[in-house]
């Protein structure tokens, strides 16, 4: 197996992907309170919140990381976001998250470079994402 690798999902949510999308765009200094189990820790170091080249750290369980807004496409609403320090680069060279929506559907992406063969593959990183959509789909619902 190579060390690159790119894990997607794609979900299908009553409240609309654009509403979703909005929360991780715009809003996502809110995730801490939306998904407290998941999200302990949200904070902009550099520029706006939803800018690109905006530098903001996340704490999910037990993974640390900084990250940049790299790209995002009003077109796709997809936003990317790269890992620039925390434990999450202990394992991968590179790391990226990408969050798109179209109508019902969110899909997020993890685009990674593993930094030897051995370090598997981020499964439960991904199944944590999709307890993070569900919450904020949740959140939605009931507002």
């Amino acid at each position: 197996m190579g060390l690159k690798g790119k894990l997607i999902v794609s979900l299908e949510v009553n409240y609309g992907g654009h509403s979703v999308h909005d929360i991780f765009h715009t809003n996502s200094h809110h995730l801490p309170n939306i998904s407290p189990s998941r999200i302990k820790h949200f904070e902009i170091h550099e520029g706006e919140n939803g800018k690109i080249s905006s530098v903001a750290s996340w704490k999910y369980y037990e993974v640390c990381v900084k990250t940049v807004i790299e790209a995002i496409d009003p077109q796709t609403n997809s936003i990317t976001w790269n890992a620039i320090e925390g434990n999450l680069l202990d394992l991968y060279n590179s790391f990226n998250v990408i969050i798109s929506s179209e109508h019902q559907w969110i899909t997020y992406a993890l685009v990674y470079e593993k930094k030897t063969e051995d370090i598997p593959e981020p499964l439960a990183l991904l199944d944590y994402f999709i307890g993070v959509i569900k919450d904020v789909e949740g959140h939605l619902l009931k507002n």
